[in-house]
């Protein structure tokens, strides 16, 4: 028996699947399979039961299921206290949102590259419900986007948040004093895609003024959605920061509405379980070095 064994079992028993622990390990799924048969082998127990759909813990496999995440964490615990931050390798997968990129991802990346020379680092940049699809599928290892991801297998660290303002073109013939929902019906409304933490704070806003606005139209970046604004063609929602360029030379101006919107959360999630020291690391160093505003103790 040995760790490798130990941790296959362990991912295969959280995600539920042999294909799940094969892309969260980076092995084959020959390979996973061959360790789980050889760990029941040299236990003399069988540790799943594989006539289900989706893997399911025989009565031993429970037993063993917070044995093996203790091992596992004893592992992680003793490469970081051990081993120095150089001595660190491997690759970190990182999700990430978009206004991040544009922002302090470059000075975050260089840190790494600084703190842990011997690393590999793949950022995906996506809409923030595929990639904590995506972190809890195993596939990524970090997230860092808007919103607080509350489950029992995510650790969240609090980035700050980011105010973000309706905008338009100036030349839209918007009415004099503050918007409602009511009254942005009126207008075309560009979003990001539903599997945006834009899109659910702008459905949020209409809520709040009993309005149950559907007809939007959607793009997958935020970029996109300032162009088609500063073309008149509707109305968006975009961090002040990020545009300030467009509001100061005109082709943006922001729209006084009521009720205002409260500023995004920003938040850096990975898995609780404490397998991936550097995720960990990577997550504190993220709250450091991130310039958003009021942040919260992590």
């Amino acid at each position: 028996m040995n760790l490798r064994q130990l941790e296959t079992f362990f991912w295969g028993a959280k995600l539920g699947s042999f294909v799940g622990a094969s892309n969260r390990l980076r092995s084959t799924q020959s390979t996973v399979s061959m360790r789980i048969q050889e760990l029941e082998r040299e236990l003399g127990v069988v540790l799943f039961e594989r006539n289900q759909r989706s893997l399911r813990l025989t009565s031993k496999g429970r037993v063993l299921l917070p044995l093996a995440e203790q091992m596992i964490q004893l592992e992680a615990e003793i490469r970081s206290v051990i081993l120095a931050s150089e001595a660190f390798s491997g690759t970190l997968r990182i999700g990430v949102a978009e206004v991040i990129s544009v922002t302090w991802l470059p000075r975050l990346i260089k840190t790494m590259r600084e703190t842990y020379p011997k690393i590999s680092i793949e950022m995906e940049e996506a809409l923030t419900l595929p990639l904590i699809d995506e972190l809890r599928a195993g596939a990524l290892d970090l997230v860092l986007a808007p919103g607080l991801h509350i489950e029992n297998t995510f650790r969240s660290r609090h980035l700050g948040t980011m105010e973000f303002y309706w905008m338009a073109s100036p030349s839209l013939p918007l009415p004099a004093g503050p918007i409602t929902p009511r009254d942005m019906t009126a207008w075309p409304i560009i979003t990001l895609s539903p599997q945006s933490h834009h899109r659910r704070s702008i459905d949020e806003w209409f809520q709040s003024g009993g309005v149950a606005f559907k007809r939007f139209d959607t793009c997958k970046s935020l970029n996109v959605a300032a162009s088609l604004a500063a073309a008149g063609l509707g109305i968006t929602f975009l961090p002040k920061r990020c545009y300030d360029k467009e509001l100061k030379n005109g082709t943006l101006r922001i729209i006084e509405t009521k009720p205002l919107m409260s500023g995004v959360l920003f938040s850096a999630t990975t898995h609780i379980d404490g397998t991936q020291p550097l995720a960990e690391m990577a997550a504190a160093l993220a709250a450091d070095i991130s310039d958003f505003e009021q942040k919260s103790p992590s």
